[in-house]
């Protein structure tokens, strides 16, 4: 059967885009340190560089400015005149007295005297000016190096989830791993099932979200996420699936969006890796092959069988049934 449209794809990012917002679209530049973290890489650079960019050319123009209307271009800077800033002659030697002045570099060769206010003033606004570009740009900068949306890469979940037995029940699950030395703490994992349907009043919702338990109660939910785990759901009369059979399953259309979240350990930031299950991707009759064995002292995991099943006998009708 042709590949759906899916509501989260299997990388985790959502096929959700907003459009005609028109005016709610201002909201984003109420939040503009926001707006500008969610960009992507190459436009965070590329307003980084116009940035500073336009403030140096604005600021080196308004120096040269000060330095034409006292008339310090056209005069000689001898030893019995005093400019507003020594030894600028021209815009570069203006741009070069102003990036000196930002950087705190310093070279001692163009500075300002102490008969020009105006100069003293414009020193004082570049000051402030430069203070709150820096504070804003090089932040939104270190915020979004510093985010864990890349920690998600290394947190894996099983191609496909299985329905089998265990205990004696009939359970929905899928397997999740850590591929980093480094723990999760405080992982815990939520499952969503989305699926159309309709009301008893006749309304119909696209998208209807259902929670599927994956061990609220006994605490299975908060994972000690050192090794692969495999995630049980359990069919039953609460679940949404307990009309379920290996025959329906053929002809339904649903999708199970699995949310992993954690705190990284060596950053202390909060980290969530996203998946999804569509029908077709729920194996009937399978189980996940074991990938943990006991080495010499350490227990090794064979990520190569990460994904492989194996088919087991399991009853084809729904736990209803």
């Amino acid at each position: 059967r042709r590949e759906r449209q899916r509501f989260v794809d299997k990388n985790g990012r959502c096929n959700v885009q907003h459009g005609n917002l028109g005016g709610e679209s201002s909201r984003y530049l109420s939040d503009l340190f926001t707006t500008l973290v969610d960009l992507k890489w190459r436009w965070n650079l590329l307003i980084f560089l116009l940035t500073y960019t336009v403030a140096w050319l604005v600021m080196a123009s308004m120096w040269w400015g000060i330095a034409y209307l006292r008339g310090d271009l056209h005069q000689a800077h001898g030893d019995t005149y005093s400019p507003c800033v020594a030894n600028v002659y021209n815009f570069p030697s203006a741009f070069l007295f102003f990036i000196e002045t930002e950087a705190t570099i310093g070279y001692g060769h163009r500075y300002i005297t102490e008969r020009c206010p105006e100069g003293i003033v414009l020193f004082l606004f570049q000051s402030l000016l430069g203070s709150v570009v820096d504070a804003f740009l090089i932040g939104c900068m270190f915020i979004k190096m510093s985010q864990p949306k890349k920690r998600a890469e290394t947190l894996m979940f099983s191609r496909a989830a299985v329905i089998s037995q265990r205990d004696a029940k009939l359970c929905l699950m899928f397997r999740v791993g850590n591929l980093r030395n480094s723990h999760m703490v405080s992982a815990q994992i939520r499952c969503k099932l989305i699926k159309s349907r309709q009301t008893p009043e006749g309304e119909f919702l696209p998208l209807d979200q259902c929670e599927l338990d994956v061990g609220f109660g006994t605490g299975a939910d908060q994972l000690f996420l050192v090794s692969p785990l495999t995630i049980c759901h359990e069919i039953n009369s609460e679940s949404p699936f307990f009309c379920l059979s290996q025959r329906s399953l053929r002809s339904e259309q649903f999708e199970i969006v699995v949310i992993l979240e954690g705190i990284v350990e060596t950053t202390g930031m909060t980290c969530q890796a996203r998946t999804s299950y569509t029908e077709d991707e729920v194996l009937w009759g399978h189980r996940f092959l074991p990938v943990m064995s006991l080495e010499d002292g350490f227990f090794r995991v064979d990520y190569s069988q990460f994904h492989a099943t194996f088919e087991v006998p399991t009853p084809p009708y729904s736990v209803k049934e």
